[in-house]
């Protein structure tokens, strides 16, 4: 009988894409279970954006280190950023663990596994990572199958200030089109209905192969595979939002009227000490024309809050840019001083508790704009993906304007059985600041 092996999965639905790939790899030789209390190798994907994911990675590579004493688990690893990272502190630190691997090696995963049993061992390129996946790699995807995370590209040229990632997951690096295209092809024979572009930097898809910037292409050719019915667009930096780029989502009706813009901040002077490109004028421009091309698009941002030096009237021109735009989704998350970047070695560091403050009043005002956001569909007929149905016998859903795991969903009264994975048009009746209430319209 084979052995059983269980990934568990941190951080972002790029690391899930990792994940799935190493899930793949592994079914070649393991039995895959979900409960890795159940399983004789854990392998722990883990994340390092920011210091509350760095103690969350930690956190659970010690608690599955328990089970190498409690249940049958024999064999350990960590793989992931913070592995890519920190690989040399964590077998230090660690000493249940029996494997690293980083972000360079994930298709290594079933040698390093194999050496791991044997062995204590370390794959993590110490060069920049050059890994990218292709279609013809063995995946087990995760999500649910009627969507899937099809990633575009790998790594990050933008050196933000505050950020690791370009050290972690090396130069930013394109997929061949053709790979994707096939990929999306495999996932639509599969059933998947909703396919989600993702990347670090998903505007600059294709510049670093083709010399120009061929996102809209991309969008267009997987429009053409039947099956499909969402294109959803995620991680898209404003500087590359080209007017082609809209005029394809505008023309498109598969592409979801749904972006992801990650923004950061507003005030000026604090987008260029982050070594961010455009400025809130330019932020400003570009949503205005979206919402000039598609008056029904929902725009979701990321703002950060407490950077270094941020004044009092910094965090308000943020504030006020928040009222002003009116963001139909919008996370934050408070400064953190991320060691081996320019702004961690700053002497004018914010106080935790003022960035932790201002990241508060910032979410307390987007829930206010939300709610009003909201209001517009009252009434409206909308489509929606079916999910889940619920103990009090309602339906889970979302609507084009909801990624998967980050947005609110759609609370579906019918009166028939509706079937997980497939659509329905629902009449929303009531809303709240992230979710939708209606019923199904025959």
């Amino acid at each position: 009988m084979s052995k059983s092996v269980a990934i568990v999965t941190l951080g972002c639905s790029k690391n899930q894409v990792d994940s799935e790939i190493m899930s793949g790899r592994m079914s070649e030789k393991y039995c895959l279970v979900k409960d890795p209390e159940q399983a004789d190798i854990i392998i722990v994907n883990t994340c390092t954006f920011i210091e509350r994911a760095k103690e969350e990675s930690i956190n659970t590579l010690l608690e599955m280190a328990q089970f190498k004493e409690d249940s049958q688990c024999k064999t350990l690893v960590a793989a992931g950023c913070l592995a890519q990272r920190y690989g040399e502190e964590l077998m230090a630190e660690i000493p249940e663990l029996d494997g690293i691997l980083g972000t360079g090696n994930v298709a290594e995963i079933l040698e390093v596994v194999e050496e791991a049993q044997i062995q204590k061992t370390r794959h993590v390129s110490l060069d920049i990572p050059q890994f990218l996946y292709n279609d013809t790699m063995s995946r087990n995807r995760l999500s649910p199958k009627h969507y899937a995370y099809v990633k575009v590209a790998e790594g990050c040229d933008n050196y933000c200030t505050y950020c690791i990632i370009p050290h972690v997951r090396g130069r930013f690096r394109s997929r061949p089109e053709e790979s994707i295209i096939r990929e999306a092809q495999h996932m639509a024979e599969e059933g998947v209905k909703e396919i989600l572009l993702i990347a670090q930097d998903t505007t600059r898809y294709g510049i670093d192969l083709y010399g120009e910037y061929r996102l809209p292409s991309l969008i267009r050719k997987i429009a053409d595979i039947e099956g499909i019915e969402w294109i959803r667009l995620m991680y898209c930096y404003p500087d590359l939002f080209t007017d082609e780029l809209i005029q394809t989502m505008k023309d498109t009706p598969k592409v979801c009227r749904y972006l992801d813009i990650p923004l950061q901040h507003a005030d000026n002077q604090i987008l260029k000490e982050m070594n961010r490109r455009g400025t809130r004028e330019d932020a400003e421009f570009l949503i205005q024309k979206l919402r000039q091309a598609m008056p029904d698009i929902r725009i979701r941002t990321t703002m950060i809050t407490g950077f270094p030096g941020e004044s009092e009237t910094q965090f308000k021109n943020l504030l006020d840019f928040v009222k002003f735009v009116g963001f139909d989704r919008l996370g934050a998350f408070a400064y953190s001083q991320e060691e081996s970047t320019p702004a961690a070695k700053r002497k004018d560091q914010v106080p935790e508790d003022v960035r932790e403050k201002r990241c508060e009043e910032l979410m307390q005002l987007q829930q206010t704009i939300s709610l009003e956001r909201q209001q517009r569909w009252r009434g409206q007929l909308l489509k929606v993906l079916i999910e889940e149905k619920l103990p009090d016998g309602r339906f889970l859903g979302r609507s084009e304007g909801d990624a998967p795991e980050i947005d609110g969903s759609v609370y579906v009264n019918s009166s028939a059985e509706l079937i997980i994975g497939e659509f329905a048009q629902v009449k929303i009746q009531d809303v709240d600041s992230y979710d939708l209430m209606g019923e199904v319209v025959s």
